[in-house]
């Protein structure tokens, strides 16, 4: 029912004059119109859109990996510091003020048999004093050296694993991000599959209606839209969870409403980033040795070899002598104001050595050497490790190149074979259910496409992470 019918039948007497009741319709309508569109106003929240670039940078800012990563950097910085001092002489001052009270009773004393009292006393005695010294290592083994490669060597490692690891939460950022909107063309894909199943079914029904077609195509038909229905929400489902994935991992909140977009990552795979990629792809070994030169990983596995070796050498330092010299200042008197009156100067050089002390020495020898052997270990494994990635790597790169390959003649084919199968059909000539069959068969084509679209990208970004070369 209309407003207009509304408003004379139902909401004002026919007493009033035709002028006040166009007046009165009038204004219904408009307060109506007003309602609505502040209604909107209020209901509408606008979108923020998320790119890929921004999402790399929030994750790089709020995950918590990447954060522990530069602070165990950062730390590793300071004993490098520490190790440099080590060349430095140590410089040391004191000074001092002690103030000594002596208290004496009243006493008597037999001196030659004659008793003589002494009275009661009190002495008060003031000592200041200040000292300056300055000592210098000059050997010590060479544990000096040893401690300053070695904590250079483990500030490279765990720069590198700072590196590392922002590589992986950008990778995986990446993933997550292409995962989504490989979601949402799905969602597309399902979307204009309902609709073009609901023009089938309003065409069948309507050929039924006038005695064209059985009812049982009509129910058929009902039933794939049902199914349609179905899938879509599905896929809704799927592209809303992996947005919350990846609003997840890059530490912001997944209830929050984000549109994912990204005008510079087409959903469609160019010629020139097809051949811009294979270019890229070299042989086994020029891959295997590039990741070697440039994975973060393995440099900081080489790093901390370095460092596990300097580390036996200051082990093994303690079986030399240590050889200190040492120069000192003082003054001290009862006076503050003649403190400057008793100086002394002292000098001189100190040798030490440890000749025995219950094979303690040999302990740390011999751990440090397991930890270099482990070192070594962990190493080889590292270098295992890039060779199996890389072979992985254009494994997956050219599995994909084929498959993208392959999607695209299956959704020709199935285009064809689907508008064969509707002319056949709309002729009268081929059953529903071929029209079904072929129909989902395009969808399916067109599943494959989507996948195999993002599965090489994917690849491709999986390529630059096992080569280690970008880095951020």
């Amino acid at each position: 029912m209309s407003t207009n019918s509304i408003v004379n039948s139902k909401c004002f007497p026919t007493i009033f004059g035709d002028s006040r009741m166009k007046k009165l319709e009038i204004l219904v309508s408009l307060s109506v119109f007003l309602v609505s569109g502040l209604f909107a106003q209020t209901t509408t929240i606008p979108q923020r859109t998320l790119t890929l670039n921004q999402a790399i940078v929030t994750a790089l800012e709020q995950n918590v990996s990447v954060r522990q990563a530069d602070n165990n950097a950062n730390a590793a910085q300071s004993g490098v510091l520490a190790a440099y001092g080590s060349y430095l002489p140590t410089l040391s001052a004191s000074g001092g003020w002690t103030r000594q009270q002596t208290e004496r009773v009243a006493t008597t004393q037999l001196i030659q048999g004659n008793p003589i009292t002494l009275p009661a006393s009190s002495t008060t005695t003031n000592s200041f004093s200040t000292s300056l010294g300055v000592g210098y290592t000059l050997f010590d083994g060479f544990a000096r050296e040893a401690n300053f490669n070695s904590a250079l060597s483990s500030a490279n490692a765990s720069e590198y694993t700072a590196v590392r690891t922002k590589q992986q939460i950008i990778y995986q950022v990446q993933t997550s991000y292409l995962n989504v909107l490989r979601q949402e063309q799905l969602v597309k894909v399902n979307e204009e599959n309902l609709k073009r199943d609901r023009r089938q079914l309003e065409r069948i029904t309507e050929s039924n209606r006038v005695g064209a077609l059985s009812i049982g195509d009509v129910y058929r038909q009902q039933s794939q839209v049902a199914q349609d229905e179905v899938n879509l929400i599905n896929a809704q489902n799927a592209y809303a969870k992996a947005k919350a994935d990846l609003l997840f991992l890059i530490g912001l909140d997944p209830s929050a409403e984000y549109e994912v977009a990204d005008p510079a990552l087409p959903t469609e795979i160019t010629p020139e980033y097809l051949e811009a990629t294979t270019a890229n792809v070299k042989s086994f070994q020029e891959m295997r040795q590039r990741a070697l030169s440039l994975r973060p990983d393995y440099r900081g596995a080489a790093e901390s070899y370095s460092a596990a070796q300097s580390s036996v050498t200051s082990a093994s330092s303690s079986y030399y002598p240590r050889i200190t010299a040492s120069a000192g200042y003082s003054m001290s008197n009862t006076e503050f104001s003649k403190l400057s009156d008793s100086k002394g100067i002292s000098w001189g050089v100190r040798i030490s050595w440890t000749l025995f002390d219950g094979f303690g020495i040999n302990r740390s020898v011999q751990n440090a050497v397991a930890s270099r052997r482990n070192a070594e270990l962990a190493l080889v494994q590292a270098e295992r490790n890039v060779s199996v990635d890389v072979t992985k790597a254009l494994l997956d790169l050219e599995a994909a190149r084929k498959a993208y390959d392959a999607s695209l003649k299956s959704v020709q084919s199935a285009t064809q074979d689907r508008r064969v199968a509707e002319e056949r059909y709309n002729l009268g000539s081929g059953t529903l259910v071929d029209l079904l069959t072929a129909n989902a068969g395009l969808v399916n084509a067109e599943y494959s496409k989507i996948n195999a679209t993002y599965n090489y990208v994917i690849a491709s970004r999986n390529l630059e992470y096992v080569l280690g070369e970008k880095t951020y």
